[in-house]
């Protein structure tokens, strides 16, 4: 199956840049360009591609900005670049519904990696990035659990606990003993009753909740 991707960058070398190493992949096609969020949020509706690669500092309307919009009203994974690692940055783009965040030195074999694993529906943070996120929580006091964590199952919560951990499906599973197929049903649960999008959400919920506390294990 081949991925459909939009770039978005008002650097128009960068852009290029990207685009060119994407779109020499065999199982992905650069469907179009855009130099601002406004323009980013048009080719998405015109071209219902699978992926925005979507910087956050731009002219018009910002990453985040059409971030919110794209995901609020379409199916595309949105995975952000910047060469801002910095908390607020992350935390507003994560909460704006995206996939992915990476900074814009990624390495070129990651690059196409991440938009093949946001496409399939995985959530991709770079690890500095999940540092500084979990970071953030540390020093702030946890929010009380809201009362929608009450509608989870032990199993969930404890599912919910270990994603924010950062484990996989396949560790999750290793750990209750279950199948991995049962894990996912539990996520796929769990998101469905906290009304989130992916495991990037639900990161920042178990975290928020204080349901997950930095450092402990």
């Amino acid at each position: 199956m081949t991925v459909r991707v939009v770039v978005a960058d008002d650097q128009d070398l960068v852009r290029a840049g990207f685009a060119m190493i994407l779109g020499a992949q065999p199982d992905i096609e650069v469907v179009a360009e855009a130099g601002d969020g406004a323009e980013a949020v048009e080719a998405v509706r015109a071209h219902a591609p699978d992926v925005l690669l979507l910087d956050i500092r731009m002219p018009r309307m910002d990453g985040i900005e059409a971030a919110k919009i794209v995901c609020a009203s379409t199916s595309c994974q949105v995975l952000m670049l910047t060469t801002f690692d910095q908390d607020d940055y992350v935390y507003e783009a994560l909460r704006a519904g995206a996939s992915g965040f990476l900074l814009k030195d990624v390495r070129r074999d990651d690059l196409v990696q991440a938009v093949r694993v946001v496409a399939a529906g995985d959530a991709l943070l770079a690890p500095s990035v999940t540092r500084r996120l979990i970071a953030q929580y540390t020093a702030r006091p946890a929010a009380p659990a809201p009362q929608r964590l009450a509608e989870l199952t032990a199993r969930e919560r404890q599912t919910l606990t270990m994603i924010a951990r950062g484990l996989s499906n396949a560790e999750i599973a290793a750990e209750l003993v279950v199948s991995e197929h049962t894990v996912k049903t539990h996520v796929s649960n769990l998101l469905s009753k906290l009304g989130l999008r992916d495991r990037v959400q639900a990161v920042i919920v178990a975290y928020e909740t204080g349901l997950a506390v930095p450092g402990r294990g």
